[in-house]
């Protein structure tokens, strides 16, 4: 489905959209329920609607030996750790034809120092695995930190049913720091011995979840709140939008979108569980100049919006850009030069410089990849873009479009 979006009569302030829960927070907690019989009597409120969530919970549910993550790395990773500690059963765990150009080898060297039994079924490195499940003992081990921070969580949700529990070295630089400390506040939020000090967490065998809250309310998702970011900044000054809901203390790495868009002129003010974007001011710095380590997965919604508004940017951090759901690198300067902008890159960042207008009707291609159609839809507050295959975006947010159309959005279909 490709959809033309615009925006006729101009944005509609001051209205209140509900983003639905993190995924990020969603499958750390479907993952745990799965550990732990005696927790899923726990209600979980606002869990993600996301089509990652969605894998999660039919693959947890499901007694086949083959299981299909489809474009869902979270669900790659953490179930090659999971299925690797369930004790007499064996799996397969394949997933798209991009999900096995994703590398896992950092990971499986991992569990396979823990003692687990892992095959790859195709290229060395590489999905498809086959995972012969069995007991773990746990212990000491290194893993490589600056690859993916999702082969680190993956350890740390089954570190508690290791018989020895897990001391786990994090060797190089911690890529994407804060989704680690999310998953050792979740495990710490839900009785587990947790110590993350330096390179080094520690997490004490546990078999039983002994704290008995009964539901856990999980905050919506910052990086889906980063797309309102970007369309206020693309506005006029005064223009708002509420959003739902959201901490100020935040677990979410991507939460730092409040600060970031302070350079765009966007105001953020938190009222209960509501935080309300307004744009403020309109700065125009030359350069605008990022490290996005701790923060990737908005990378393309900031490089879009300094495109917008005629700001160059040069941003670092994003060697972890090549082994998402596309290449976000080379799909960003490749969609960006087609609107107009200069762009070059190197392995690890982007560098955006432009004065172009943006002409109507460019048609963006999304690469698979939920980021790219949500990150250049706010171009349509300055002219209509046509964005391809926009059904993509239920990877994450299934309601997006519809949310587009409360603020005056129009989507049509090409």
């Amino acid at each position: 489905m490709n959809l033309r979006v615009s925006l006729p009569n101009g944005l509609i302030s001051g209205k209140s959209i509900a983003i639905s829960g993190s995924k990020s927070e969603t499958n750390r907690l479907l993952l745990l329920q799965a550990l732990y019989p005696s927790y899923p009597s726990i209600k979980i409120k606002n869990a993600s609607e996301s089509d990652d969530s969605a894998v999660m919970r039919a693959a947890l549910l499901s007694d086949s030996d083959f299981i299909d993550v489809h474009h869902a790395g979270t669900a790659m990773r953490f179930f090659t750790a999971y299925f690797a500690q369930r004790e007499g059963r064996e799996v397969t765990i394949s997933g798209s034809q991009r999900m096995q150009e994703r590398p896992i080898g950092v990971l499986v060297d991992a569990l396979r120092a823990l003692g687990a039994e892992i095959e790859y079924s195709g290229l060395e490195g590489y999905p498809p695995l086959k995972i012969k499940g069995k007991r773990l003992e746990g212990g000491k081990i290194s893993i490589n930190a600056n690859v993916s921070s999702q082969y680190i969580t993956a350890l740390l949700l089954i570190a508690p049913k290791l018989k020895n529990g897990l001391e786990l070295q994090l060797d190089g630089e911690i890529t994407s720091r804060p989704y680690l400390e999310m998953t050792v506040n979740l495990l710490r939020e839900l009785g587990f011995t947790v110590n993350f000090s330096g390179k080094k967490i520690i997490i004490s065998p546990k078999s039983e979840i002994l704290n008995h809250q009964s539901e856990i309310i999980i905050e919506s998702d910052w990086s889906s709140a980063s797309y309102y970011y970007s369309i206020i900044a693309l506005s006029d000054i005064g223009t708002s939008v509420k959003l739902a809901s959201f901490r100020a203390n935040s677990l979410q790495g991507d939460s730092a979108v409040a600060t970031i868009y302070e350079a765009f002129g966007v105001e953020t003010t938190f009222t209960g569980n509501t935080v309300i974007l307004t744009k403020a001011s309109n700065p125009k710095p030359d350069t605008l100049h990022l490290d996005l380590n701790n923060t990737p997965d908005i990378a393309q919604t900031i490089a879009i919006t300094c495109f917008g508004m005629g700001i160059g940017c040069h941003l670092s951090g994003l060697h972890t850009l090549k082994i998402k759901e596309t290449d976000r690198l080379s799909a960003l300067k490749t969609e960006l030069e087609k609107c107009g902008a200069e762009v070059s890159i190197t392995g690890n960042s982007l560098i955006l410089s432009t004065s172009a207008e943006i002409s109507e009707n460019i048609a963006i291609e999304t690469y698979n990849d939920h980021r790219m159609a949500m990150a250049f839809a706010p171009l349509a507050v300055k002219a209509p873009i046509i964005i391809k295959d926009a059904d993509v975006v239920s990877k994450s947010y299934p309601n997006f479009w519809e949310d587009l159309q409360v603020l005056g959005f129009v989507t049509e279909t090409t």
